[in-house]
């Protein structure tokens, strides 16, 4: 095995040989999503230049999800319940399913992989082993978004050049080198496990340990936005909460009291900031009927009320359990 500049191990086996590749989904309570992802994932990999299966993670303590997993009948298929509740445990109990193999990919139950999707992550880890590749996530809807969410183009997602070196990455389409991963040893912080943010902290942890996570844009998944996503209420929530997450990660990742002290006065000016600058565009968009103004102020308001949330300790949690 060998070692590149940053320290980390390449990966498994000599160049060119198959890897065994573990496909992790985590569910909670998405049947139809569930019976539609599972199927259209296995045929993805089928044929690939690797040995995988696919690993479904059910967040329900009743596992709602083993008839529907149990209905696909395909024996690369492994259900497993994870109790402990938020998506962090999930994706630590993925890690601890996985052990043994040599690569793990993250994916989500409401999502259908493009055509050459999994061959083009394999092949950009293959050319040069770094610790994560990041697929691309595209958006689409049973019913196009109009007026004021279209202005806002709230579903946009980045695309950047295969091959760019990036920093922070969510898990809803990522490769993870295994051997490498534990020679970080990272895992999800499961303190954000119902509020979101475990896998930008996991990520950015990651990076600043040395680890090369490198972006991959034909690996494409595309994300199927429900309709219940599609209002004001829903993106000004996901503004709040990402804006509080990204303020906690910060505190969480400085290594004493006083960087600590400082992340949270960085981020309680930066909220300060982005709530004044967005209600003034927002204003603005109500003074010139800019429904793109309008919207993207808000949502700049929302975030930066999320941001100083989190610098003084406020935990925003999306993903309540009953």
């Amino acid at each position: 095995m060998t070692t590149p500049a940053d320290g980390s191990t390449a990966g498994p086996g000599p160049e060119g040989a198959d890897p065994t590749v573990v496909v992790a989904m985590l569910t909670y309570r998405r049947p139809e999503d569930l019976a539609a992802a599972v199927p259209a994932f296995l045929a993805a990999v089928a044929g690939a230049a690797a040995d995988v299966r696919l690993l479904v993670v059910d967040n329900d303590p009743a596992g709602s999800g083993r008839d529907v997993v149990a209905a696909v009948g395909d024996e690369r298929v492994r259900y497993v319940v994870e109790p402990t509740p938020g998506i962090a445990a999930g994706r630590n109990r993925a890690l601890r399913e996985a052990e043994g193999a040599d690569l793990l990919v993250f994916v989500d139950d409401d999502e259908r992989p493009e055509p050459g999707w999994f061959d083009a992550l394999l092949g950009t880890w293959r050319q040069t082993r770094p610790t994560c590749v990041v697929g691309a996530v595209v958006s689409a809807y049973a019913q196009e978004p109009t007026g004021w969410l279209a202005a806002g183009r709230f579903f946009d997602r980045r695309r950047l050049p295969t091959g760019t070196a990036v920093d922070v990455a969510a898990t809803n389409n990522l490769l993870i080198d295994l051997r490498q991963l534990a020679g970080h040893g990272v895992t999800f912080d499961e303190r954000f496990g119902l509020s979101g943010g475990s896998d930008t902290l996991f990520t950015r942890t990651l990076a600043r340990r040395g680890a090369r996570l490198v972006w991959c844009d034909e690996a494409v998944v595309v994300d199927m936005v429900p309709d219940d996503r599609l209002t004001r209420d829903w993106v000004l929530r996901r503004a709040r909460r990402s804006g509080n997450s990204a303020a906690r990660v910060e505190v969480v990742l400085a290594v004493d009291g006083a960087q600590r002290a400082q992340a949270r006065a960085r981020y309680l000016v930066r909220g300060t900031v982005r709530m004044a600058a967005g209600g003034a565009r927002m204003a603005v968009g109500a003074l010139t009927r800019s429904e793109v103004h309008h919207a993207k102020g808000a949502r700049s308001l929302h975030r930066g009320l999320g941001m100083a949330s989190g610098a003084l300790g406020s935990v925003v949690v999306e993903y309540a359990r009953p």
